[in-house]
């Protein structure tokens, strides 16, 4: 395939399915400018490991992947330049259509516990608040299914004690 080709083949896929880079860069910034540089970064990354995609899976999975583990690896770096990083307290941007039907309060609660999680664990949370299956969860994470639900069922305690439910 040419070059211009390809391009195109890789902007016609990232524009069908930019959401997924807008709901990572929601989950893991808390000011439009991060938001802005993260996305960047999450494409340029995407772009220098697209001829790496072979097909394997779906091509929503290998975004979300990329764009978590460059998050992820943003996070662990600034982490290391500055000791106590604090993490977006207030998820108002973000709206999951499951969370419409919650009372103010009780999605304020939530989004202050899992602003509490670790960065693993609230890309689970957001893959699972998702509808996405165990399966497809543990292909994105690159982790077992088996530990997914794991992982979900520590998450959801872990949750409950937090919000004293």
């Amino acid at each position: 395939m040419n070059k211009k080709r390809l391009e195109q083949k890789f902007i016609d896929q990232v524009m069908d399915a930019q959401g997924i880079i807008h709901k990572v860069c929601g989950m893991y910034c808390d000011n439009a400018e991060d938001r802005k540089d993260l996305f960047q970064e999450i494409l340029v990354n995407l772009w220098n490991s697209y001829s790496s995609f072979r097909g394997n899976s779906k091509f929503s999975t290998w975004m979300y992947r990329v764009s978590l583990n460059v998050a992820i690896q943003r996070i662990r770096k600034a982490n290391k330049k500055k000791e106590d990083v604090t993490l977006p307290a207030d998820f108002d941007e973000i709206a999951y259509s499951a969370e419409e039907t919650l009372p103010e309060k009780e999605l304020k609660m939530m989004h202050a516990a899992i602003n509490q999680l670790s960065d693993v664990e609230k890309a689970i949370v957001m893959l699972y608040l998702e509808e996405r299956g165990n399966e497809e969860i543990a292909e994105i994470m690159g982790i077992s299914q088996n530990y997914v639900r794991v992982k979900m069922t520590r998450i959801r305690k872990k949750l409950k004690k937090m919000v004293g439910a």
